[in-house]
């Protein structure tokens, strides 16, 4: 197996797998009981908080458990905008965004809001200069990505920040890309809300954390219960998902400097390889060590996809997420559709090899090779 679209998500070290064993089967309690078991469960989840707070350099307690990224996403956004709903109803967006913010903020707007999207350059990168161009006096939130999961590109949400410092407007950012992959801290990046997932870096899937801080001030709830995480998020915790995370983000932690220079020698292993094939072109700027999409323009990516997948060879045709559809991200980006069709995501991770990236390489020009372009 070629495992190339840790992107999407990745494995899961057997030390994780055992530490989530070991909460089912022995920490089993409810971290709301009062009793011993119920203070075990609870140790583990404020253990859990107390590292990846570490991982932030933030305090534990603006980190808050939730289900996934597109929870964070969803409720940070609908937070900052109850916070500034005396500031307006504008938001400010790109138009590369993950599906949970782009879709959450056209609900929105048939709820009464309006929205900005802010489009990239060809390259898929979007300026600091032209999303603060797009806040308002009445825009309320800013919400930019850190790492496109499509291209690779890193967004400057520190410098858009720095800008939003004397406005009212609150800003959040889908960090689940970013997240230990590159600089990812609430100081540096100052944003009010920080989206997190755990499967994207080692952890289990059904596991994420919203970052609450800076000018973020009394969250509404997405969800209204019980008293769980300090009010904000109810529902009895996942100890041994947030086990998991924890212990994952423990493991990258410790190898990050490592593990992030293997991966963009991969990028660049892959990079180099692939430029040998005649016509396939490269598409974003592929910042991030992880991420690389390039385009065989007029191959369809859903029949390279499968060709592949027939050889063990796991790429993506773009976003998981997106399962078959066009790409927005692409279309954003003004890609003319031959080039677009024909576009593919791979993406690394500490266990990739060089004989990942040569089967991938052997098997793309092949496929070039057998298959008649779609005209």
């Amino acid at each position: 197996m070629h495992y190339l679209d840790h992107a999407a998500t990745t494995p899961v070290p057997r030390e994780v797998a055992e530490t989530m064993a070991s909460v089912l089967t022995e920490h089993f309690g409810n971290p709301s009981a009062q009793y011993g078991p119920g203070r075990e469960a609870r140790d583990i989840v404020e253990r859990g908080r107390a590292v990846l707070a570490r991982a932030l350099e933030c305090r534990p307690e603006q980190v808050v458990f939730t289900s996934c990224g597109t929870e964070g996403d969803n409720w940070a956004i609908r937070a900052a905008l109850y916070q500034n709903r005396r500031t307006g109803k504008h938001i400010v967006t790109t138009a590369v965004e993950h599906s949970a913010v782009l879709q959450c903020v056209k609900q929105l707007e048939r709820e009464g809001y309006t929205a900005t999207y802010v489009k990239p350059d060809g390259e898929g990168r979007v300026s600091a200069q032209s999303v603060l161009a797009a806040v308002r006096e009445d825009t309320a939130l800013v919400s930019v990505m850190l790492v496109n999961n499509e291209t690779g590109a890193v967004l400057p949400v520190s410098e858009i920040a720095a800008g939003l410092r004397d406005r009212p407007a609150l800003l959040h950012t889908d960090a689940v890309q970013g997240f230990l992959k590159v600089p990812c801290t609430a100081r540096g990046l100052e944003a009010d809300y920080i989206t997190l997932s755990a499967h994207k870096i080692g952890g289990p899937k059904g596991i994420g954390a919203l970052y609450i801080g800076g000018q973020a001030k009394n969250a509404l709830p997405l969800l209204f219960g019980g008293g769980q995480e300090s009010g904000l998020r109810p529902g009895t915790e996942a100890t041994a998902q947030i086990a998991g995370f924890a212990k994952a983000a423990e493991l990258r932690m410790a190898r990050q400097e490592e593990i992030c220079a293997h991966m963009a020698a991969c990028r660049d292993c892959a990079r180099e390889s692939l430029a040998a094939i005649p016509d396939l072109r490269f598409v974003g700027p592929g910042d991030a060590p992880h991420i690389l999409s390039v385009s065989l323009p007029g191959y369809p990516s859903q029949n390279i996809v499968s060709e592949l997948d027939g050889r063990g060879i796991y790429i993506s045709a773009g976003s998981a997420c997106h399962r078959g559809k066009a790409s927005h991200v692409l279309t954003a980006m003004g890609l003319d559709k031959r080039t677009a069709a024909g576009t593919v995501r791979i993406s690394f991770g500490p266990e990739t090899t060089r004989e990942d990236i040569d089967a991938l390489a052997e098997a793309l020009a092949e496929h070039r090779e057998r298959r008649f372009p779609m005209l």
